[in-house]
């Protein structure tokens, strides 16, 4: 029995394979026009279903906290008026950019009269697999249309009946546009084994995206036989020179570390300069701690913040997302940077600095997805760049790095005009 069910499901998700296909070789050549319009509506209803979603979502968090999912779990699940709003304005930040497919990025004329031009085109078909944050659904979905891609969406279980609300709405909007439904697809069920199906699919799916924690990008990496644009963990540094300013110091940690403590952009460890340590680290960490913050310190962090405890090992690798930071005194920038090397996980690192030597230097050399001088990680956001929206922030090194936006979903091909040529010899 359990054999047949599982081929019933392979199956169903080969069905949403080819319908994804179909639809893609439509959105590639559809007008900008139609995108928009699609975008345009799906935000209209968003607003219109606002009460429906928030209803929905509660179903959700009232499961998740029954199976016991952390604070960070649930902040990132949570949909209310204000986060039902910025979904709805992410999706018409979208349709404002400009249409990438059909942007000529080079063009040449060779001796022999060919002209030759590199021009984008989408990815193709994407399929997206995510954990927690509804709002990732509208985001995927509204990036990937933009792009002309299609995209196959796997949301977490936890956020199940939230997202596919959410997916009502994209809908509504393609519908409206006259373009396919399955232009953007959810994974009809929880069952893990959709994924595994999902990730060996490259007979359908061009490129992987997952977003969430450790172990589903290990199990990505692992099992997939496509390309994979990796979101990995967000273990995100703040360094304080010995220059920093101090009310710049304590604005911006304490932005950094709590105005979300649940995103991969929070800063999870804070270095400071010895020379600067006792006139920066007690203000900036009783900011903190009064605001509820757990400081893990190095020993001379402890020897100026009794209410730390000791840092492990462990800690100076560790993506909290919650009200946590680990505290290290470094000797220096050399220092700093050789920590966050061995550490971080290369997605976001500032610098608080009035030296612009030291911060050009940090900026250069900390080999991050997005490095800050003098402003808060948390800024690690497509829509922060102007971006409209983003899939993730990419961490590796191939084809995009940092907020994965609607240009970084499309590659390109070469487009040779010319007029009878033939190579010789």
């Amino acid at each position: 029995m359990a054999t047949r069910l599982d081929e019933d499901l392979e199956a169903r998700m080969r069905e949403l394979g080819r319908a994804a296909r179909e639809a893609q070789r439509r959105l590639a050549v559809a007008p900008r026009a139609a995108k928009d319009a699609a975008l345009r509506r799906a935000a209209a209803e968003l607003r219109t279903r606002c009460h429906h979603l928030i209803a929905v979502n509660a179903e959700d968090l009232a499961e998740a906290e029954a199976r016991g999912l952390g604070k960070a779990v649930l902040d990132r699940l949570m949909l209310d008026e204000k986060r039902v709003e910025a979904i709805a304005r992410s999706l018409e930040e979208i349709a404002e950019l400009p249409d990438p497919v059909g942007t000529e990025l080079a063009r040449w004329m060779r001796p022999n009269g060919l002209d030759i031009a590199r021009v984008r085109v989408p990815l193709g078909v994407i399929g997206i697999v995510y954990e927690s944050r509804p709002n990732v659904t509208a985001d995927a979905g509204g990036l990937c249309l933009k792009a002309g891609n299609a995209a196959i969406l796997r949301g977490g279980s936890e956020s199940f009946r939230s997202s596919r609300a959410i997916l009502a709405c994209l809908h509504a909007g393609l519908e409206a546009a006259g373009l396919p439904l399955a232009a953007i697809q959810a994974v009809p069920t929880t069952d893990r084994a959709a994924v595994g199906h999902l990730l060996k699919m490259n007979d359908f799916v061009d490129v992987i995206v997952p977003r969430g924690g450790k172990s589903l990008i290990e199990r990505v990496y692992a099992e997939s036989r496509i390309p994979v644009l990796a979101h990995l963990e967000g273990n995100c540094h703040t360094y304080l020179h010995e220059s920093a300013d101090l009310d710049m110091a304590v604005a911006v940690t304490l932005n950094a570390k709590l105005r979300r403590t649940g995103i991969c952009g929070a800063t999870e460890t804070l270095l400071c300069d010895r020379a600067a340590a006792p006139r920066l680290l007690p203000p900036v960490l009783d900011a903190l701690i009064r605001r509820g913050c757990e400081i893990r310190g190095c020993p001379e962090t402890l020897a100026l913040e009794p209410r730390a405890v000791p840092a492990s090992e462990q800690d100076w690798s560790t993506e909290y997302l919650d009200a946590i930071l680990a505290v290290k005194v470094v000797a220096g920038l050399e220092e700093a940077i050789a920590h966050i090397e061995r550490y971080g996980s290369h997605h976001t690192e500032a610098i608080i600095a009035r030296d612009r030597n030291a911060a050009e230097t940090f900026l250069a050399r900390v080999d991050s997805a997005i490095v800050l001088h003098n402003a808060s990680t948390q800024f690690a956001d497509g829509g922060e760049f102007g971006m409209g929206a983003e899939i993730g922030i990419a961490t590796g090194r191939l084809h995009a790095r940092g907020p994965v936006g609607v240009e970084q979903l499309t590659t390109f091909k070469y487009v040779v005009r010319g007029n009878g040529q033939c190579r010789p010899g």
